[in-house]
């Protein structure tokens, strides 16, 4: 799209933002470091969510929801979950010059502290719009949006960070995922349903690309043919080296081709309120840990964890855990009598990561604007 018709917005400057309480990488940074842990590329959409249903709207009637809230969903759901671990996040996106372009860049760049330096307001383009409903722990949404803005939001030539995440998609080429690997980004992508049916490996070029690659376990068995998840991921790595597939309930699964390590973390069990984002924020949380150099079991379970955390909570963005909410989970796990203690042990690493002080009445709940039910307290 041509430079003027265009415009850049007003970055607020360092120290403006809310900051995480804990750097994941604080041990890490040089002076030599890229200025971003993590870029990532995508479309901003405006959610609204409404809670409280007692069921799902019936056609032909009026339902009331007894709680409602909204923040900035879409691409915004990971980097989000990513800056409130304390990575670095810069995004590129186009913003509607609507209200709800406006709200959504404020709650990002003043509110999370996220980059969007590379990201343009269009003049007269609509922002896309999801409406979520949420009820008995799943969720069904109706969005509205117009054609993208022509090569938008993607920059020519990514900025210089640490990591990259992107969403491949069936038969397209992203030509800045290999800019950004031919500077030393570490790529980790994920992918969406294939409307196509075809299910073609070879219809990801940019997977080549890529150092790590994260399915869900349906999508993992179909691109490679395998019977059983664990299997999918074994072969995923002739093409990726690191393989991660989520199994739901069951967890997460991951191979690593360079090293010959595979790992398995069983999920935490909790009431899921809304899973809306919840992808977002397990593939944020293995990014913080693979960045910071942890196990790879350490990672799977960080990432499941934050997932865990995220869907005890109503919308995408809105729900991504930061590290108070972690710390609490911590402290609360560690003082229950009929605690597992080997169950316990497979998250003691937190034990170096979170400081004593950095704990919050349980069961936490953010403040959030709008939102207005809460479940009835057993």
């Amino acid at each position: 799209m041509p430079a003027d018709e265009r415009t850049h917005r007003h970055v607020p400057p360092e120290g403006s933002h809310r900051h995480p309480q804990v750097d994941p990488l604080a041990g890490l940074r040089t002076p030599q470091d890229p200025p971003w842990d993590v870029y990532l590329t995508g479309t901003v959409f405006l959610d609204v969510i409404f809670t409280g249903l007692d069921s799902a709207p019936v056609r032909g009637t009026e339902s009331w929801a007894r709680g409602m809230g909204s923040s900035p969903g879409g691409i915004a759901n990971m980097a989000t979950a990513l800056a409130r671990l304390g990575l670095r996040t810069s995004l590129a996106a186009a913003f509607g010059d609507d209200h709800y372009g406006d709200y959504c860049w404020d709650a990002l760049a003043q509110g999370e502290g996220i980059d969007l330096s590379p990201s343009r307001t269009v003049p007269g383009w609509h922002s896309p719009v999801t409406v979520s409903m949420a009820y008995e722990g799943e969720r069904t949404m109706v969005s509205h949006g117009h054609e993208p803005p022509p090569e938008e939001p993607s920059p020519d030539c990514p900025p210089r960070a640490r990591a990259a995440v992107a969403s491949l998609t069936p038969g397209v080429r992203a030509p800045w995922i290999a800019q950004a690997a031919a500077r030393g980004t570490r790529v980790f992508a994920d992918v969406g349903w294939d409307d196509t049916g075809a299910w073609d490996l070879a219809a990801l070029p940019d997977l080549a690309h890529c150092e790590a690659f994260l399915p869900n376990a349906e999508e993992a068995m179909r691109y490679t043919g395998a019977r059983c998840p664990r299997a999918a991921a074994h072969a995923l790595t002739e093409h990726v080296p690191l393989a991660v597939v989520t199994l739901g309930a069951d967890g997460a699964y991951a191979v690593d081709r360079r090293t010959g390590e595979s790992a398995e973390v069983p999920a935490i069990e909790v009431e899921a309120l809304d899973p809306t984002g919840a992808g977002d924020v397990f593939v944020a949380g293995f990014v913080t840990g693979t960045l910071a150099g942890w196990p790879l079991a350490d990672r799977l379970a960080f990432a499941g964890l934050t997932a865990a955390l995220s869907v005890q909570e109503f919308g995408g963005s809105l729900s991504a855990p930061g590290w108070c909410e972690i710390a609490t989970w911590w402290r609360k796990v560690q003082s229950l009598d009929d605690q597992d203690p080997a169950a316990l042990s497979r998250y003691a690493f937190l034990a170096g990561l979170v400081p004593d002080d950095l704990v919050a009445p349980w069961p936490l709940r953010r403040a959030v604007p709008t939102i207005g039910y809460r479940p009835p307290t057993p």
